[in-house]
């Protein structure tokens, strides 16, 4: 292959993994998960609860009183309001909360600086069980769900509706007020009437085999027809972009299953056919899992928010320049049918860490019961399912890396340099293919003066010299083939992890691995750049530049250089430019591994050139 083609299969390698980050989170199958024995006995209902309206982003929340419950691991204020969950606010990692595993990220940071009054936690002052007042602190925690906008002033810009809070039990969209009965340091009961029915809620934080945000919910209902929802996660930013997951583990001929439900474009999408185990609710990085754990209900709904209706508080940050529309950034929540009688859910409220749910799994495991939390995480990106296998043992090893090393960023760099270590013999043989390919080129290049009248006759010459030369054109693109499933799952392991989430390189530059790196910024955006410096694409562009300059043997004359020999030179610059771009906003994590991987490719190359000579 000669070096314009291989430039032209590195591009579209290039492209082929950029619009793989680009476009939202994957449609692959769900593995296969062992045969789900409930802890008590999931008994399917054929329920008559017909689907609910749409909800509405309408009502308001006065009279509403506030309860706050806490631990190391959560913050849950409870409303009156539909016996619902308010906020969920998970404190983030620091020495006051030193078992979390949440890390600040600049967005907080943004967040507390531009907008102070909409930082606070909670929100608004709320009852504690000593019928004391939980008053707001600033900042030192991650708000899991949509919370109202505040105006400097202190008036409320948008509101909330309680039916769209977490665990709120509906009829046809409509909920009530309830009333506080009982209220101790780990529980809380609210009774009131939903759709002319008595429904009893009682939220406890169990003392005794309790993993990291879990706490539990039992609902008393007389009849059939409620639904109880997730509420509506905020927006986090996966690889630059949201990528909303919502998945549905489902009981089928005596085996689970986890499906990835669409989300939906307009109307509330619902599916009465299916026995629901446990669903999903995942922003990309964290989520609420809602696990009944006894007799449920047939069925379940997505439901679509209006962004502009219910906005994000990335909307709070470069208001003038709105740098996040509401509008991009709609909510999604889901529901499940309630059956007549007591139904007790597990609610699991935090990060998609997969060693925190395997911890989990393994905590809630017994002989008749296995919830596999793990199956709700899945990869970014469209085909993830053919590296996911690959991704899964690169963050293995970075996780054995992580655990000598301490450092997320170096241990980055260690696996670089293993997968180079693996791919060892596939770059060998491509470089050696390419030393070749150059090694011919006069002869190839003399051929084609020859025959520019007949270049049919050329390419046939060309095609007999490389068979005398015992040489395959193709050959060095067989190495980059068999490498791609690495590298894609290299890609997608980096850009969607979350303990890379905020976990930081060089303070000041690269405080968030899951994130792009900012020199500094500016407040009016650009096109391509935004309003943010980032320095590492830029470095590896630069890198790419210098790699390409070095396999080039092309005169420094530029009046010699033929039109094969200046494409390639143009090739150069122009693919450095293009990589350089299309990462700009990549997460630095992912940047840091491209560049020190052509590094260590120009280092491989050279040794071999070297190597090669003296033979």
């Amino acid at each position: 292959m000669d070096k314009r083609s291989l430039w032209f299969v590195l591009c579209v390698s290039a492209a082929f993994l950029v619009v793989q980050g680009i476009f939202g989170p994957s449609r692959e199958p769900a593995p296969a998960a062992k045969p789900m024995k409930q802890e008590v006995a999931k008994k399917p209902l054929m329920a008559s609860n017909k689907p609910i309206a749409q909800a509405q982003v309408s009502r308001s929340s006065d009279g509403e009183t506030l309860y706050v419950l806490e631990n190391e691991y959560q913050q849950l204020v409870f409303s009156n309001k539909g016996g619902a969950l308010a906020e969920i606010n998970l404190p983030q990692k620091s020495s006051a909360h030193p078992k979390s595993i949440v890390r600040t990220i600049d967005i907080d940071r943004e967040i507390i600086a531009q907008s102070p009054q909409n930082a606070q936690f909670p929100l608004k002052s709320a009852i504690t069980p000593g019928a004391g007042l939980k008053t707001p602190v600033q900042g030192g925690y991650y708000p899991l769900l949509r919370r109202p906008i505040m105006n400097k002033d202190g008036t409320v810009k948008s509101t909330v509706p309680s039916n769209l809070y977490a665990l709120n039990t509906l009829s046809d969209g409509e909920d009530s007020t309830f009333r506080m009965t009982q209220f101790t340091e780990n529980s809380i009961r609210f009774e009131g009437t939903v759709g002319g029915q008595r429904v009893v809620k009682t939220y406890t934080i169990p003392t005794e085999k309790n993993g990291p945000y879990c706490f539990q919910l039992e609902v008393q209902t007389e009849d059939q027809g409620l639904w109880i929802t997730s509420g509506v996660p905020d927006v986090e930013l996966v690889g630059g972009s949201y990528s909303p997951q919502l998945k549905i583990q489902v009981t089928r001929k005596g085996s689970s299953d986890v499906d990835e439900l669409s989300l939906p474009k307009g109307e509330p999408v619902t599916d009465m056919s299916v026995n629901p185990n446990w669903i999903s609710n995942c922003n990309g990085f964290l989520g609420l899992i809602v696990d009944p754990l006894s007799a449920v209900a047939q069925g379940y709904q997505v439901q679509k928010i209006d962004g502009a209706q219910l906005p994000t508080r990335l909307s709070l940050i470069d208001t003038a320049y709105q740098l996040y529309k509401p509008a991009d950034y709609p909510g999604y929540a889901t529901l499940l049918p309630l059956p007549e009688g007591t139904t007790t859910f597990r609610i699991f409220a935090g990060p998609y860490d997969e060693s925190l749910l395997k911890s989990l799994d393994e905590l809630y495991e017994d002989a008749s019961y296995n919830p596999e939390y793990r199956l709700a995480i899945s990869l970014q990106g469209w085909f993830s399912f053919i590296s996911q296998p690959f991704a899964k043992f690169l963050f293995f090893l970075m996780q054995i890396f992580h655990a000598i090393t301490r450092s997320w960023a170096v241990s980055i760099v260690l696996l670089t340099i293993a997968l180079r270590a693996m791919m060892y013999p596939l770059n060998n043989w491509s470089i050696r293919s390419t030393i070749k390919m150059q090694e011919i080129a006069p002869r190839v290049k003399a051929i084609q003066e020859r025959y520019k009248s007949d270049p049919k006759k050329g390419q046939m010459e060309v095609m007999q010299m490389y068979k005398q030369a015992g040489v395959n054109p193709f050959s060095g693109c067989i190495p980059m083939l068999l490498q791609m499933p690495f590298l894609i799952g290299m890609f997608y392991m980096l850009k969607s992890s979350f303990p890379l989430r905020g976990a930081p390189f060089i303070p000041g530059w690269i405080d968030d691995l899951a994130a792009p790196d900012v020199v500094f910024s500016w407040g009016q955006p650009f096109w391509l750049v935004g309003n943010e410096l980032h320095l590492l694409p830029i470095l590896m562009g630069v890198v790419m530049f210098w790699q390409g300059k070095m396999t080039q043997k092309t005169p420094k004359d530029g009046v010699q250089l033929t039109d094969q020999e200046r494409q390639q030179k143009t090739m150069t610059t122009m693919m450095s430019v293009l990589f350089t771009v299309m990462f700009y906003n990549f997460p630095s994590g992912l940047n840091l591994y491209f560049m020190f991987s052509t590094l260590l490719g120009i280092f491989q190359q050279q040794w071999m050139m070297k190597k090669l000579k003296k033979a």
